[in-house]
């Protein structure tokens, strides 16, 4: 009776155009619906791809794979007892890696939560990692929120992350098998997953732009990472994508560009030498005051090193 009901639920919201205009959940049932062709009273088990299509896609992002595995552990760290699993995917919202515990692998496994299986918004409807992917967006779906009614004992808790050219890459979900975890339990796992997101975006940017100078910029939205990559000629050759947006950088490749005339000098907390001040500052402060370790850090020669130093006013710490 309980599914019949969320069938009917959900079938009256996404035949409703109105409704989809007033919520971002009722539009993406409309979606799941209607442009996907989906029935909410399906009872299939999720689609899974073959081995070789998960080794060759797992392939493709094995870096990014590696950078991500001690951030995604750290956050099973935390979420993991309370009956939660961590899941990594794809742009394609394919499962590419995961961290559940024993006592709730059948659980998950059951669920079709498990590697190599779909969970894109065309294949499963409205659930955290398909829709995180189709709006590009930290969200949450809460039990009944999914499309499918036999998704509806699942919480999913989802952020997505962003490549080093701006462009959405993958997704991170924690996803919880307990009937009794609340939506404000939720929210605080939220905030977990945003910034085991963040940091995973931060180090895959700074692993593509090896050798270069990493400058952090402010930025109105905390959650994200605002990153730029600036050579020895002191130009802006990568973004990450809030740094992007925070710059009117565009997407795609970036043409080169003097960082000053992006940041600006010493106008506002984000000019340029004040940011390229606190980079030296940080490290020098790592190397000890050793100035030649400190210009491995930022890419460049000791002699350089010493000129911008003496430029911004800085002696050795």
């Amino acid at each position: 009776m309980q599914s019949y009901g969320h069938v009917e639920k959900v079938l009256e919201a996404a035949d409703s155009p109105s409704a989809a205009a007033r919520s971002r959940l009722a539009a993406s049932w409309r979606r799941s619906a209607h442009r996907h062709g989906l029935d909410p009273a399906e009872r299939r088990a999720p689609d899974r791809v073959e081995a070789a299509d998960l080794r060759r896609r797992r392939d493709a992002l094995d870096l990014f794979l590696t950078i991500a595995a001690p951030r995604i552990d750290q956050l099973f760290t935390l979420v993991g007892q309370s009956g939660c699993a961590v899941l990594l995917t794809d742009l394609d919202g394919i499962i590419l890696d995961q961290r559940v515990s024993d006592a709730d692998a059948q659980t998950f496994e059951d669920w079709g939560l498990a590697l190599g299986a779909d969970w894109s918004e065309a294949a499963e409807g409205t659930n955290g990692i398909g829709t995180c992917l189709a709006e590009q967006r930290r969200l949450i779906i809460h039990r009944d929120e999914h499309f499918f009614a036999r998704n509806t004992a699942m919480s999913c808790i989802d952020s997505p992350i962003y490549g080093s050219n701006g462009e959405i890459l993958a997704a991170i979900d924690v996803s919880s098998a307990r009937a009794d975890h609340t939506e404000g339990f939720n929210r605080l796992i939220a905030a977990q997953v945003a910034q085991t997101a963040r940091a995973i975006e931060e180090a895959n940017f700074r692993a593509a732009f090896a050798g270069h100078r990493i400058l952090v910029a402010e930025s109105d939205a905390p959650e994200t990472a605002a990153l730029l990559a600036v050579d020895g000629h002191d130009l802006v050759v990568g973004a990450t994508r809030e740094a992007r947006r925070a710059f009117g950088l565009g997407d795609g490749t970036i043409a080169p560009r003097p960082a000053v005339d992006i940041l600006g000098r010493e106008d506002g907390p984000t000019g340029f030498e004040r940011a390229e001040r606190a980079a030296v500052i940080r490290a020098l402060a790592r190397a000890d005051g050793n100035v030649s370790q400190a210009a491995r850090q930022l890419g460049i020669g000791r002699a350089t090193l010493y000129r911008r130093m003496k430029r911004l006013g800085l002696g050795e710490i």
